[in-house]
């Protein structure tokens, strides 16, 4: 198989090189002296993990100097140092540096209880997110301002700016396939910042029962929806990089397929392949390791394609989810030539697929064989309602 990324670089001058604007960003957590006053005779929890950093400085040892009345720490998936597996359950705990519990929002609690939010009078989130739907730490902050709002504690959000803020696209999420991997009416890459989304969660009456969060946003200073920032620490195991970042919202989808994205290796969302196809001269072996215990296809030589090497310029100027990937090998994997070698189908029976595109659609269609072009038009004219009602929660300047 020819490589798929070959074309994308005859566009684009050899010396290009990506620029980053965080010399011009000054982030919500790094503005202390807006939201510390709020604080003041306040018992605080914190919705925190790795990301949560201030320079050198986690937000809460921060918090901590500056003789904040912090008493629980919130860990989203992946826990609150970042290094639980995709999807594992986190555990309750204790932060040994401060001897604070732990309380996890990943396991069999997503959404905090009424016992773990008890005494608190404000809950801070402070989580870096990637600008994906399917990246969980938007559902959990969800649940956070569901469970803020049914016990009248008060909720701040200390904005970040979004790595995939500079456009929209992709299918909006149907109620059918609502799920933890997706539980908004919004497109797979939304344009928004975690203010920007706790916003409009709140005031389209998405919380359950319609009810309110009295919650404030601590904007970033500097930042518009054409900025390119990069991120200072990883937001999760599985995106060690900028190019995994730019390339998760189009990789993701085959999460709900046979096909490895590198999982188990060094490059994680960069790579993607198969033990049993020619899918391409790149050779990777997935092993078992820390935020990637059972990877798919453990200790099998794949091969497949390298995408490492697109340039980051490139993709800073991409403004459409990028399906080519998977519907190349989705119809690679379902050819002639490859009829009745199949030990399983391209889709994991488990349609995992469908929650991740927060539709049927995209799977029936590309089975049925239709264009990239074709499939588009289906989420056309959703992605423009979309972006009229998005307008109305920007705290930036848009990319358009």
């Amino acid at each position: 198989m020819r490589n798929i990324f070959i074309f994308f670089l005859c566009f684009l001058p050899i010396l290009a090189i990506a620029q980053f604007d965080n010399d011009k960003i000054t982030i919500g957590a790094a503005q202390m002296d807006k939201y510390l006053p709020k604080l003041q005779n306040k018992k605080v929890g914190v919705v925190v993990n790795q990301t949560s950093m201030i320079g050198d400085l986690h937000l809460v040892d921060a918090l901590l100097a500056k003789d904040v009345n912090l008493t629980k720490i919130f860990a989203p998936e992946h826990g609150f140092r970042g290094t639980a597996d995709a999807g594992e359950n986190v555990k309750n705990t204790t932060d040994i540096q401060t001897n604070l519990p732990i309380l996890s929002l990943h396991g069999k609690t997503k959404k905090p209880t009424n016992a773990q939010l008890a005494g608190l009078d404000m809950v801070i989130f402070d989580i870096q997110d990637v600008g994906a739907r399917f990246y969980t730490y938007i559902s959990t902050m969800h649940y956070v301002m569901e469970a803020c709002a049914e016990n009248n504690i008060k909720m701040l959000i200390l904005d970040r700016p979004n790595p995939n803020g500079h456009y929209v696209d992709g299918p909006v999420l149907e109620e059918a396939h609502k799920s933890f991997v997706g539980m908004h009416k919004i497109p797979v890459i939304h344009g928004m910042t975690v203010g920007e989304l706790a916003c409009m969660i709140d005031r389209e009456g998405w919380l359950k029962g319609g009810i309110s969060c009295d919650m404030e946003v601590i904007p970033c200073e500097g930042y518009t929806h054409k900025s390119f920032y990069q991120l200072p620490v990883r937001p999760s195991p599985n995106l060690p990089n900028m190019q995994s970042i730019y390339l998760y919202p189009h990789l993701c989808f085959f999460e709900g397929t046979t096909i490895s994205v590198g999982r188990g290796t060094n490059q994680q969302f960069q790579i993607v392949g198969h033990p049993d196809y020619e899918l391409g001269s790149y050779k990777f072996t997935p092993k078992s390791g820390e935020g990637s215990k059972y990877p798919k296809h453990e200790n099998k030589e794949c091969h497949g394609q390298n995408l490492s090497d697109i340039p980051l310029v490139y993709m800073q100027k991409m403004e459409e989810l990028n399906l080519s990937w998977l519907m190349l090998f989705a119809n690679y994997f379902n050819s002639e030539a490859n009829k009745g070698k199949q030990k399983k189908p391209f889709f994991n029976d488990n349609l995992f697929i469908d929650k991740l595109a927060g539709t049927d659609k995209l799977r029936k269609d590309i089975l049925a064989g239709k264009s990239e072009y074709e499939i588009r038009q289906s989420w056309k004219e959703d992605v423009a309602i979309f972006k009229t009602k998005r307008a109305k929660y920007l705290l930036y300047p848009d990319f358009e």
